[in-house]
């Protein structure tokens, strides 16, 4: 296939879908770690029992199985709301399908937490509101098995054999996936808003880092959000257009287009088996007569060469902050999981500042609070997801400036009617106080607090 075919196929997937008019819903998906309390991996069976236990509850049906039978996802088909657990059985995610209003997501997430929460805290666990699993260093068991977390969990692990190649720095721990919770929002993006949504979003994730980081993991204590790093220094980034931010601003539907061309293909399906291989570019993929890869025969791993497909476009799988879709919606994925009183802090924030993009965009184009100081916009945003701030940084410049952006996110929750503007108190007592979750709980536990308290502090509903 060649470019020309190969760009017509990526305007279809992820342009097209753009020019259907929709009626501006809010997809939202929490993912949060299971914490046993004395330290420990939380236990896999009572995970179970307790999931089947709010299935049979609310009226949710089994939607996907591992190899060993175990169910690993329950959907509820009346309102499209998923149960399902992300990488491991220590990360459990609530997917909530469709919403017109933040406050029907709420009350429904409210119903579901206390319902896992009370049979969790019966058993010396609990589900809390963290983006890094605080026990960590003890949750190294393999992920689910399933065709595609044991593809993903061997292909992340080939970062070894890749290590010399482009000086790329990889971290030592290809499990990220199994103690990391995100708050992930999707919004409907139409294609005259399309390539401002994505630039003026893009510009905003520096101030993101200091209202949402809640990822802090001993080994990187310099992070205060360490999930993008680890997404972004592991076999993820082995192409970094795959992760993270544009480096550069994107000019015109066609530049979105070739950029997407750039990014890489690292696995595909053949005969219903994950093959995983060593990442190439959308762009070139297709131009390949045959590629190599490895996959498991159900009971080792062998190798394969095979042709490429039309079809495997559909196995491009990207985690860029702002990520478009083939829903025609644009998905936020930098945010970590928050404190559970705060948990729709993040899809209110996105919400609000999706009506207002026009005056972000000359807020932001005119900064001079971070964005006069020579540095792009991606090497900001890894500075202020650290827990020291750059030397240029005033901090009650900062403060007032992430104010501004809240004000125009509460202008836009406003705008919309539902009095969603409610979710965003938290957001401005952080800036005031220019802190985040995570700075809270290093802060404290730096005066002595234990973290056992901060789990059940950001567990409270």
């Amino acid at each position: 296939m060649d470019k020309k075919n190969v760009y017509r196929d990526i305007y279809d997937k992820y342009i097209a879908p753009t020019k259907v008019v929709r009626k501006n819903y809010i997809g939202i998906e929490i993912e949060m770690p299971v914490v046993d309390l004395s330290g420990n991996c939380a236990d896999e069976k009572m995970i179970h029992e307790t999931a089947g236990l709010f299935a049979e509850k609310f009226g949710f049906a089994p939607s996907g199985y591992d190899n060993n039978g175990a169910v690993t996802s329950f959907k509820k088909e009346e309102n499209g709301d998923i149960l399902s657990f992300d990488c491991s059985y220590s990360n459990l995610e609530l997917s909530f399908g469709r919403a017109k209003t933040l406050f029907e997501v709420h009350d429904r997430f409210k119903s579901y937490y206390t319902f896992l929460n009370d049979r969790f805290h019966s058993h010396g666990c609990t589900l809390t509101g963290m983006g890094i699993n605080p026990n960590a260093a003890n949750v190294r068991g393999k992920p689910i098995q399933n065709e595609r977390y044991r593809m993903l969990y061997h292909y992340l692990h080939s970062y070894k054999e890749r290590a010399s190649e482009f000086g790329i720095s990889f971290h030592d721990r290809p499990d990220f996936g199994t103690f990391t919770s995100a708050s992930q929002v999707q919004l409907d993006v139409g294609y005259d808003r399309l390539i401002d949504v994505i630039n003026v979003t893009g510009l905003l994730e520096p101030y993101k880092a200091m209202l949402f980081a809640n990822s802090y993991l001993p080994e990187h204590p310099q992070y205060l959000c360490v999930r993008n790093m680890l997404w972004e220094h592991s076999m993820q980034g082995y192409n970094p257009h795959n992760v993270g931010m544009f480096s550069l601003p994107i000019h015109s539907v066609t530049e979105l287009v070739e950029y997407i061309g750039t990014q890489s293909i690292y696995c595909t399906m053949r005969n219903g088996k994950y093959i995983d291989f060593k990442p190439v570019r959308v762009s070139d993929y297709f131009e390949r007569e045959t590629i190599h890869g490895q996959y498991f025969d159900g009971n080792e791993y062998r190798e394969i060469t095979f042709k490429p497909e039309k079809s495997d476009i559909d196995y491009l799988r990207t985690f860029k902050f702002e990520d478009l879709t083939f829903r025609g919606t644009i998905e936020y994925r930098s945010s970590c999981c928050q404190p559970i009183k705060d948990v729709m802090t993040v899809a209110a924030f996105h919400a609000g500042i999706n009506e207002r993009i026009s005056e972000l965009k000359e807020l932001l184009e005119n900064d001079k609070v971070i964005y006069s100081h020579g540095y792009s916009p991606t090497e900001l945003q890894q500075m202020f997801s650290k827990r020291k701030y750059p030397d240029f940084a005033k901090k009650s410049d900062l403060s007032k400036q992430l104010v501004h952006i809240l004000e125009l996110a509460e202008d836009g929750l406003k705008f919309r009617g539902y009095g969603e503007e409610v979710f965003l108190a938290p957001l401005f007592e952080r800036a005031e106080r220019l802190t985040n979750p995570a700075r809270e709980m290093v802060t404290g536990i730096e005066n002595g607090v234990n973290m056992r308290d901060f789990i059940e502090k950001y567990a409270a509903l």
